[in-house]
């Protein structure tokens, strides 16, 4: 197990020093995410939420120190065994690596030298394991075992000294997080606005979701399991294929473009009825439409292939992109800040309208204009829909389900949202009774969610409360259960409680 930690310490610690993103346990992680059966993926998601990513980084752990032991067991009596499960090892983490987007000749290079690492600390190891064990053997009355003893462990302390130095330093020589968060704390961009709560957008209910969502309570759904870290002046977005001009912008050239900024809300396909993966922030960011005009598309197309840095992708329909009303943009701000990088600083794609699974790409570094039938993205090739619309949803947040309640008046209040058309009405049911028309709250628009409130008459006892929404185009929302799978779940939020 020692032999084995030296050999990943040093890995981590030549990825720091080259710069590599990824050292080779994160790119073989990624490799096992996107190789796993979609069943278990969506098992994962419905089991681990957020922490799916964090659970497979400590089986393979957990799995890798068995190997380890068990290859450590080999080296005393077939070492050249030992040496062939190195290899086996090596060569997985280099075709994980090989195989990423983008890749470059340079991210091999941390592979190569953690397998350096393991052949060098096997052979110091073995070498004084075997002289202890032939001195212990010895028919020799006079051999004393201390020295060889106290030589092996002495070798071994170093071996594992060497694993514990070489994690640390990798940590410090990839400090590239830290760099990116002092280009946060210094970023200025001048068109750039703090939010203004908008008038009347609360309806004053305790217990209702802020109307405006704090980049810390915002729902962070991604497959990177290493957030990438990139620095302002190395960011670049490349702009090509069915185009008369290819672009390659950097971050000063984006910004060049002039500012647009919106309150917009944004919910992930994977938000079951009721759920909260769904948040409402102000964006601040470049329009997406006057780009892609200035490079040109072509006809005949109708697509977007988002690529992130990690190299995650989406397809987003052009359609979106190109309309007038519709305020899709290249962000760089949240909430009148810049981006966190979690949610994707440099710059993120942000399309009112559409579940981010086919628009909302975080550290988008590459945007290739083609066509829905010559791509694959990420989870369209996984069994989700090509296009991706957000449905009409509501959701009830007071009262919460399992609350004791008074008898009598019981005000009842949540959000209502259906993005880029906009909430007409809402209205909830008591014990399956009639439909009770809510008060909805102002709107700046027809991309956010909007907040209702309405009053019910409840008796003692236990009693069940649903919501529908209405939206703006005259679409009642279903009562009909559907899984998120494959375009988004349907059904009325419902909640029970005790009144007395």
């Amino acid at each position: 197990m020692i032999v084995g930690a030296v050999g990943l310490g040093v890995s981590y610690l030549a990825a720091g020093l080259l710069r590599v993103r990824e050292s080779p346990v994160v790119a073989v992680a990624e490799g096992v995410r996107d190789v796993t059966p979609d069943g278990v993926v969506h098992w994962a998601i419905d089991t681990f939420q957020t922490r799916d990513k964090q659970v497979l980084l400590i089986g393979m752990f957990v799995i890798l120190a068995v190997v380890f032991a068990c290859l450590g067991r080999l080296a005393r009596s077939r070492w050249w065994f030992t040496v062939v499960g190195y290899v086996v090892l090596g060569a997985i983490a280099g075709v994980a690596v090989a195989v990423k987007p983008g890749f470059r000749a340079v991210e091999i290079a941390p592979v190569f030298v953690g397998f350096l690492a393991w052949l060098v600390g096997l052979a110091v190891i073995v070498q004084w394991l075997r002289r202890w064990e032939l001195v212990e053997a010895s028919d020799d009355a006079g051999a004393d075992p201390t020295h060889t003893r106290r030589g092996f462990f002495v070798a071994a302390g170093a071996v594992g000294g060497v694993a514990a130095l070489s994690g640390f330093l990798g940590a410090l020589a990839g400090g590239q997080r830290e760099a990116v968060e002092r280009d946060r704390r210094l970023l200025r961009v001048d068109q750039v606005t703090k939010p203004t709560l908008p008038r009347g957008v609360k309806i004053d209910v305790d217990g209702v979701a802020p109307w405006q969502t704090s980049a810390d309570d915002f729902y962070l759904i991604d497959t990177a399991f290493l957030k990438p870290a990139i620095r302002v002046n190395e960011w670049e977005l490349r702009i090509h294929g069915m185009v008369d001009n290819e672009l390659t912008l950097s971050y000063d050239d984006l910004i060049a473009r002039g500012i647009t900024e919106d309150w917009i809300t944004l919910n992930c396909v994977s938000n079951e009825v009721g759920g909260g993966l769904i948040g409402n922030a102000w964006w601040s960011g470049v329009l997406l439409k006057s780009i892609l005009e200035e490079a040109g598309v072509q006809d005949g197309a109708d697509a977007v292939l988002q690529t992130s840095e990690d190299g995650w992708t989406c397809g987003t329909p052009l359609s979106a992109l190109m309309e007038d009303d519709r305020n899709a943009m290249l962000a760089v701000y949240m909430n009148g800040d810049p981006l966190t990088v979690e949610h994707g600083f440099p710059v993120r794609t942000i399309v009112p309208g559409l579940y981010g699974y086919v628009s909302a790409c975080k550290w988008v570094v590459d945007m290739e204009v083609t066509t829905f039938g010559g791509i694959e993205a990420y989870w369209t090739s996984r069994g989700w829909s090509e296009l991706g619309p957000v449905k009409i949803a509501s959701r009830i947040d007071v009262p919460e389900s399992g609350a004791d309640v008074s008898t009598g008046s019981l005000v009842c209040a949540g959000s209502a949202w259906k993005q880029h058309t906009g909430i007409e009405g809402v209205e909830v049911s008591l014990d399956g009774g009639a439909w009770t028309p809510a008060t909805l709250a102002r709107v700046p628009s027809d991309d956010t969610w909007v907040q209702w409130r309405a009053e019910v008459q409840v008796d003692e006892g236990d009693h069940e409360l649903r919501v529908r929404a209405i939206g703006n185009d005259g679409d009642v929302q279903t009562g009909v259960e559907r899984d998120v799978l494959p375009d988004g779940a349907t059904g009325w939020h419902t909640v029970e409680f005790s009144a007395s």
